[in-house]
């Protein structure tokens, strides 16, 4: 059995840890730049604000003491997660953490008629100890749990669990569960779908295996398989990343190639760190920058570059040098640069990067290997240490941020006061 541990509305629920006065209000977190609502508030939901919907369509009720805007935070959304993340650990044997706000826990060789307890407390202790509501739900394979998880936030009467552990109950879940809904399906595909009938979760799940393996690819026929109740996503989740982009876009536009340079060490530093997290390695380094495409009045240029490394590598020494190598092949004078970033592709497993015998920086690698091991530790509670070529201080510095809080867990600065 899996459960799935899912953190509700979370960077609304972050920001009213410290603001308990928002209890029951609207709320939105905006996204970098101020520039859309990426978390709501069930009240703002009630509202009709979607997600995405651009802060300009709703800054009128802002302003309008209607709804309360905060801009992203994401030092105090990451501190928060490790904190719920460190509940979870020490109350199952394996969790696998899926993104900020979410957590599988395997819940193998557990005596069943325990989980539900241990999932209710849980739930209370997340509350009391960190301050954010959870839902979670338990299932025989993840994408069920996923669903369950979703039911346990939508309706009260679970009081935050939902178990699916007979045959009924994974019925009634999938046949109340639109297609598009389904982990593994989304939006894209679901169309497709629909236009063959398929409405519901329940729908795809009585189509006949032979019909799902002849019209869909592979994962699609692993996530009929999970619907049915057959646990086929934990080689899945193990697969790596074919590839990881950090990117920005600007508050203000830039013409500085130095500033630009600045920005995309930064970039590229953030791809390192990713790819060590990871234990992989990348053999390709892109370079984008965007013009400001609303800016009809102005010049503009979409330029890209790869550049390839002879060894696959994570340090962030190669990868910023690789990224700085391929911006100087493409910056151009006399344009305003309204975006830009990295990607990292042809990645393999850190363990296995293939080398070659005329490799002769292989000891210059290693040193540079260590220095970031080094940074690495360092760096696990903020970017305290950073190479010459990046920008000093966090780059939030640079992004219009007019509505964020206080980093109330992180800075010294900004810890709470208490009247």
């Amino acid at each position: 059995m899996y459960a799935l541990v899912d953190c509700n509305n979370f960077f609304v629920s972050c920001e009213r840890v410290f603001r308990p006065d928002l209890e029951g209000k609207p709320v939105v977190v905006l996204s970098n730049n101020d520039g859309c609502v990426v978390s709501r508030s069930n009240e703002s939901k009630a509202m009709g604000i979607k997600m995405c919907t651009p802060f300009y369509q709703v800054k009128h009720f802002v302003d309008g003491g209607r709804l309360t805007a905060f801009s992203s935070n994401y030092a105090l959304y990451g501190d928060l997660s490790g904190r719920v993340m460190s509940i979870l650990a020490e109350a199952v044997p394996e969790i696998e953490i899926y993104s900020i706000d979410e957590a599988f826990l395997h819940l193998e060789g557990m005596d069943p008629s325990g989980i539900p307890a241990l999932c209710r407390k849980l739930v209370d202790k997340v509350r009391t100890w960190v301050g954010v509501p959870v839902s979670i739900g338990v299932a025989p394979t993840k994408t069920l749990a996923k669903i369950a998880s979703h039911f346990a936030k939508t309706y009260k009467g679970y009081k935050g669990v939902c178990i699916m552990d007979t045959p009924e109950k994974r019925c009634k879940a999938l046949s109340l569960t639109p297609i598009d809904e389904v982990w593994g399906i989304g939006r894209r595909l679901a169309p497709k779908l629909m236009d063959r009938g398929i409405r519901t979760a329940s729908d795809f799940a009585q189509r006949p295996r032979e019909w799902v393996a002849a019209n869909m690819n592979v994962n699609v026929l692993r996530t009929w398989e999970e619907l049915n109740g057959v646990r086929c996503v934990e080689e899945e989740m193990l697969e790596r990343r074919q590839s990881i982009c950090t990117s920005r876009s600007f508050a203000d536009m830039i013409e500085d190639p130095h500033e630009l340079q600045l920005r995309i060490s930064d970039f590229a530093a953030m791809c390192a760190s990713k790819l060590r997290e990871e234990g992989s390695a990348a053999s390709q380094v892109t370079t984008f920058m965007y013009t400001n495409r609303f800016r009809e009045d102005l010049d503009q240029y979409y330029p890209s570059a790869t550049v390839c490394l002879e060894v696959a590598a994570n340090n962030t020494q190669e990868i910023v040098s690789a990224a700085l190598k391929g911006f100087r092949t493409i910056f151009r004078e006399g344009y305003k640069y309204k975006k830009a970033g990295v990607i990292v592709s042809e990645i393999t497993s850190a363990d296995a990067i293939q080398t070659s015998m005329f490799d002769f920086e292989e000891e210059k690698r290693r040193k540079h290997d260590r220095i970031s091991k080094v940074m690495d530790s360092f760096n696990s509670s903020g970017s305290l240490l950073r190479l010459g070529t990046q920008r000093p201080g966090h780059y939030a510095d640079g992004i219009r941020s007019d509505f964020r809080s206080p980093l109330y867990t992180t800075d010294l600065d900004d810890i709470i006061e208490v009247r």
